[in-house]
């Protein structure tokens, strides 16, 4: 017998505070009449912490500890075991979107070693011979307004050999002159970050001109502390040997679930950077490193 499960979220976009219900219906599809032994529905919030590869080893102790930080975790018998009609059923719920305890709700994000996700799962129990059925579906988590400074104090930067670090041979470096600023290192998760990049002279062709878009993960305990930054998005900005001179602006928009309010636990801490990144004719790199503090507003 052919049946279905779904689980849908009265609100198009899935997107939840602290303090609000999460509501929505389960559908269920099959052409005749069927007997169940019981549906439960199961709502859970869990920040899920891994290590690098390179860090296992060096804290062996600390690899052990990492355990998911349940957030949130409820239950509900959504029916008693019985029968369901055949064609569609709705059946409405909703649920409290509260901590547990004295814990907070941190803003939904998918890293790579950390993750924070809020799901809910359906299941529909059926007798021995026929298979259990369950379905889950995710739904995302902003956290509340942050009483932030946002005032406008541009971050200007300069770039010559002079400036560049862990540089061996210097005296090797071509000449050249690039300035720009960022708009603010302050930034609202769901406004773009803007600013503009000026190649005022080069002796070497360039080739390109990027954003790169970093998030730094850090997960710790008594143990130790495993520190990784890995990229989120490159754009390319200017592509070929731009006009010297000529102001090109900075504009990017912060991926939705790939970014979050810049986060610090005792466990664990997600912080970002941007690279303002020239590619030279012979794929050299010049980098310039700017720390972000992301917030909501």
């Amino acid at each position: 017998m052919s049946v279905t499960l779904d689980i849908r979220l009265k609100r198009a976009n899935k997107v939840y505070h602290e303090g609000e219900s999460v509501a929505g219906i389960i559908v269920l599809s099959c052409k005749e009449a069927m007997q169940h032994h019981g549906i439960s529905l199961s709502m859970e919030g869990l920040v899920n912490l891994q290590l690098s590869s390179k860090s296992v080893g060096v804290f062996e102790a600390f690899y052990n500890s990492v355990k998911p930080i349940s957030l949130i975790s409820c239950n509900i018998e959504v029916a008693k075991a019985g029968k369901i009609p055949g064609g569609k059923t709705e059946i409405p719920f909703e649920f409290p979107l509260n901590a547990k305890g004295n814990k907070a709700l941190y803003e939904t994000y998918h890293g790579v070693f950390i993750n924070i996700q809020y799901t809910l799962r359906c299941d529909l129990k059926r007798s021995l011979l026929a298979k259990d059925l369950s379905r889950s579906c995710e739904f995302i988590v902003h956290c509340q307004p942050q009483k932030v400074n946002l005032g406008a104090t541009p971050v200007n930067f300069t770039i010559t050999p002079d400036t560049l670090q862990n540089i061996r041979e210097r005296s090797l470096l071509p000449r050249f002159f690039i300035r720009g600023h960022l708009d603010n290192t302050t930034c609202v998760v769901s406004r773009p970050l803007t600013g503009e990049v000026v190649v005022e002279s080069s002796d070497v062709a360039i080739k390109s001109v990027e954003l790169q878009l970093i998030r730094v993960e850090t997960c710790g305990c008594a143990e130790g502390y495993a520190r990784d930054a890995t990229e989120i998005q490159n754009i390319q900005i200017a592509e070929g040997d731009v006009c010297r001179g000529l102001p090109i602006p900075i504009y990017m928009v912060f991926p939705r679930l790939f970014t979050c309010p810049t986060l610090e636990t005792t466990n664990f801490k997600v912080e970002f950077e941007v690279n303002v990144v020239i590619v030279l004719h012979d794929d050299h790199l010049i980098t310039e490193n700017f720390p972000l503090k992301l917030c909501r507003v």
